[in-house]
């Protein structure tokens, strides 16, 4: 058991950034929410998966839609609070812990912000390893935790509790009312007891993005290369260097999804997303795929570079990092693999 002070939430962000793939919406977005939180109501108590009981009341919360619209429609600060209200209400259970559904941006520090809200303990893990763009894609789907009952709430007031008859049914009907209510809403969903952490959760992903957003600080500070930092804490594979030459986005669907090309000395990088980079071709042969993390981090800071804030000019340093191996299992890659993304390639292991 740790606490999580303000001091922490600038290298936390950072590192969640990274972690989730260009996805889990703008962190610096969630370190606001995080920072005022914790200014407002104290420190954060952090607990390991092994450090919470069997009959614990774990809940995810988070955000769902695209990206894109969350840097313009920005939450009112109610939300994450309603979602968890409106899902205790419906299960007549009380939470007794908060855990981030993914290790990504925005949806990294939700949980946090609303941990130090209610003076709920946060769970050191989240339940993908990295972002992943829709609700089912985590790992208590693999093993047979549903995702639903699944509370919504949005900026307006709105609240929904839906009961689908499937994790992917959660998906598509949330993914509706998330596009009919402005493309961005709060969620709290994928109920979890204690002993069911082990096989639900990546353990000491908060820790892990504190470590990488500090690594990424101390080389800039050193003048050391902030990428390599990086590559050397998680076994990433420098995958590009080079100069951001075309960016072609759209918002459809709740989901942001484009192309970015990469333009270095000797090679060109092509990057597709779906919320997150899923798909890395260096001159036309894939080098990276889901559910690998595929990373962009400006050359000369290290901070992450997101689907969303990818511009042309940028200059990134592209990094693959091995994904979670639970994710490179077949059942594993028949959820997130790259032809569930309509990709026309199969996974591909990162060379070094």
């Amino acid at each position: 058991m740790r606490e999580i002070v303000l001091d922490d939430i600038d290298d936390i962000a950072r590192g969640a950034g990274i972690l989730g793939s260009g996805g889990g919406g703008d962190p610096y977005l969630g370190k606001l929410l995080a920072e005022v939180a914790i200014t407002r109501h104290g420190p954060i108590t952090v607990v390991a998966v092994d450090e919470v009981p069997p009959d614990a009341v774990v809940v995810p919360v988070a955000t769902l839609g695209a990206p894109t619209v969350s840097q313009e429609k920005l939450p009112n600060g109610t939300e994450a609070l309603a979602a968890l209200r409106a899902l205790e209400h419906e299960t007549g259970l009380t939470a007794t812990h908060l855990v981030p559904i993914e290790i990504g941006g925005m949806n990294s520090l939700i949980p946090l912000a609303l941990a130090a809200e209610t003076g709920l303990p946060i769970v050191d893990g989240d339940a993908m390893g990295r972002a992943f763009p829709e609700a089912q894609m985590v790992l208590p789907t693999l093993a047979g935790i549903p995702t639903s009952p699944m509370a919504i709430a949005d900026d307006k007031g709105n609240t929904l509790v839906l009961h689908a008859a499937s994790s992917l049914w959660a998906e598509r009907i949330a993914r509706a009312v998330c596009v009919a209510t402005g493309c961005s809403v709060f969620t709290a969903d994928t109920l979890m007891t204690g002993a069911q952490l082990s096989d639900g959760l990546v353990a000491d992903t908060i820790t892990l993005a504190q470590r990488l957003g500090a690594a990424v600080r101390t080389a800039r500070a050193e003048h050391r290369d902030p990428a390599a930092a990086v590559a050397d804490m998680v076994d990433g594979v420098r995958l590009a260097t080079g100069k951001v030459v075309d960016v072609q986005r759209a918002t459809t669907g709740g989901f942001a999804r484009g192309t970015a090309t990469i333009t270095g000395t000797d090679s060109e990088l092509r990057l597709s997303f779906q919320n997150e980079y899923l798909l890395a071709e260096r001159d036309g042969e894939v080098v990276a795929t889901t559910p690998d993390l595929i990373c962009a981090l400006e050359t000369d800071t290290g901070e992450p570079v997101t689907t969303e804030s990818m511009r042309y000019g940028n200059r990134v340093t592209v990094l693959g990092i091995p994904g979670d191996p639970r994710w490179t299992t077949p059942a594993g890659l028949e959820l997130v693999g790259p032809r569930y993304f309509g990709y026309d390639s199969d996974y591909r292991p990162l060379a070094p």
